[in-house]
């Protein structure tokens, strides 16, 4: 068997079979394809990723060592009262599609974000599913039949938050769904609602209301809300905000969820091996994180001039971002933006090189492109692995070749 590096270096090595992805994506239906077709064009890579054992292991353990130390008594949110604010069963959910956004190179595994509501789990499933007789070297790194432990997954968290009462309705909430770059997806995660039976709905915040028994679209009422907005607290929703709080609706992924995971100033508590300890970390777990999670730190303007000094050996991120949005490299920041980073808001993570994948995209030469790998993790599981290939400083989907690919297991 080939090396994961050897087949990620060869454009030739596996390729996603085209004709199986197209008649996938036509199954749909003529509306849904013509909306992948005419706004996604690089949605879905050209090659999968490979990657090796011992990668696979590093990112389970450094996963592993993040949910033990978030369960830690200390660990808390950035949002301090928000805990005592949630009714006590809604707060016994756990938060659907966590992504753990992981940089593979020769020196491992390093862990770069975590989102909280990580997008492409369901097209990613449609992906595998249409490539399930496709030859490729090694194993698929991903559950065999996904759709139901999706629905599981949502399952489990209205049992969490309400018992053995019926889930009757589901909806699927972001500003301006229909214009979102993702709304094919809101439409995937709609029809597995309705193939189980679930009225399933894809609404904006605004059109939701908050009567004095729970959340209502009309004269419907919501059950539980597939969270996809980025205003993680939920201050800019009131409505929402308020049936959260007040355990009127069953919501997943929450702004709690997003404060103990995903807010970009906790990997600088997971890279501080003195504040680990005095939470309660275990050595062991402190050391796969230090040597897992680059190194991350506070951006405070009093050190303005030590970071401009040593800026190309970080990456600058806001601490409530998301998407790449205002991510720099610091080997590309220009002096007026880093005096804007310094003042607040930032976290700086040490630079981790991204993976490298030869594609051979048609009508163009063969060129490497970057990938990340995202871990798509429900209770500490691991549902999924997908890659993003890409050119530039950060993932998009405008790079020909590009988008998300399978993850293969080989070695």
């Amino acid at each position: 068997m080939l090396p994961a590096t050897t087949l990620n270096g060869d454009c030739h090595s596996a390729k996603i079979d085209r004709a199986a992805l197209q008649s996938a994506l036509q199954k749909q239906g003529g509306l849904w394809h013509g909306l992948v077709t005419e706004r996604c064009q690089h949605l879905f890579a050209d090659a999968p990723v490979f990657i090796a054992p011992a990668q696979m292991q590093q990112m389970r353990e450094v996963i592993d060592a993040v949910e033990r130390v978030v369960a830690l008594p200390g660990w808390g949110t950035q949002e301090p009262n928000l805990s005592s604010k949630c009714g006590r069963e809604q707060s016994q959910a756990q938060g659907v599609f966590y992504g753990y956004d992981f940089h593979l190179n020769s020196d491992g595994a390093h862990l770069i974000e975590i989102n909280s509501n990580a997008g492409g789990g369901f097209l990613n499933a449609l992906l595998l599913d249409s490539q399930r007789e496709t030859g490729w070297p090694g194993a698929v790194a991903a559950e065999a039949n996904l759709e139901p432990i999706f629905l599981d997954m949502f399952r489990n968290e209205w049992r969490l938050a309400r018992g053995d009462v019926p889930l009757h309705s589901a909806a699927i909430v972001d500003e301006q769904p229909e214009a979102q770059y993702l709304y094919p997806e809101f439409l995937l995660a709609q029809r597995m609602f309705e193939r189980a039976g679930i009225a399933a709905y894809i609404a904006a915040p605004s059109v939701l209301q908050s009567r004095g028994n729970g959340l209502y679209l009309g004269e419907i009422k919501i059950d539980l809300v597939y969270n996809r907005l980025t205003d993680f607290s939920l201050q800019q929703h009131p409505v929402l905000r308020q049936a959260y709080l007040e355990g009127g609706v069953v919501l997943t992924p929450d702004p709690r969820h997003y404060a103990q995971y995903a807010d970009k100033r906790n990997l600088v508590r997971l890279t501080d091996a003195r504040t680990l300890r005095a939470l309660g970390a275990s050595e062991a777990d402190i050391a796969t994180l230090q040597a897992g999670v680059p190194q991350t730190r506070l951006v405070e303007a009093a050190d303005q001039e030590r970071w401009w000094q040593e800026r190309k050996q970080w990456f600058f991120k806001p601490a409530e971002g998301y998407g790449s949005k205002g991510s720099y490299s610091g080997a590309k920041l220009t002096r007026r933006v880093s005096e804007e980073i310094m003042q607040g808001g930032y976290v700086a993570q040490r630079m981790a090189a991204p993976g490298a994948r030869m594609v051979c995209a048609e009508g163009a030469e063969p060129q490497p492109l970057k990938y990340d790998v995202r871990c798509y993790v429900y209770e500490g599981r691991v549902q999924l692995l997908a890659a993003r290939l890409y050119q530039g400083q950060t993932t998009n989907f405008r790079t020909p070749g590009g988008g998300f690919a399978p993850v293969c297991l080989v070695g």
